[in-house]
């Protein structure tokens, strides 16, 4: 064996001996093992799902708050069909109606899919936080205002007027 050919390898095992050495020392001394979404938020914030999910992901109940008999059940199937998942269709509690063109209420688990919902009324819903829900649902009144749910292109571009929906106070971001 040559001299050169020795030299060689005895800087290669320096080399694999000190990438394992790195390697080890990397994985022992990680600070981020074990960190959760609660450890990042500050005491007492709630994580909130900002990120908007697929349509398919968004469960929605709708109630009518016009005096329109079935407005519910048509707004209710055209979710339907662009892809949402609607879980109830009916007349608002207590028959109350309301004069907005809609109303959209939800927790921290829903804000991100409130905010896709809000998309097809343009933005020009009324959006109602709750930091006391537990649940996913995206809960739609729709009021006297109200005339039609916006066409596939206006819901694209007001998506990207809307983007992403900046955090309630007392909540941080969920990942």
């Amino acid at each position: 064996m040559t001299f050169a050919r020795i030299r060689a390898l005895v800087v290669v095992g320096l080399l694999l001996i000190g990438a394992v050495v790195t390697v080890v020392m990397a994985l022992t001394k990680d600070t981020q093992t074990g960190a959760t979404i609660a450890d990042s938020c500050p005491a007492g914030a709630v994580p909130a799902q900002a990120k908007m999910p697929e349509q398919s992901q968004v469960r929605l109940r709708v109630y009518n708050g016009t005096k329109r008999p079935g407005l519910a059940n048509t707004i209710g199937a055209e979710f339907k069909q662009r892809g949402f998942q609607v879980t109830k269709m009916q007349s608002a509690p207590g028959n109350r109606t309301y004069d907005d063109i809609a109303i959209i209420k939800f927790g921290p688990k829903a804000l991100g899919a409130a905010q896709l919902v809000n998309a097809n009324f343009l933005g020009e819903a009324t959006m109602q936080f709750d930091i006391k829900r537990k649940d996913d649902l995206v809960d739609v009144y729709l009021g006297n205002r109200f005339a039609q749910l916006a066409t596939r292109i206006e819901v694209n571009q007001s998506i990207a007027v809307l983007q992403q929906p900046d955090l309630p106070p007392g909540t941080c971001a969920a990942p």
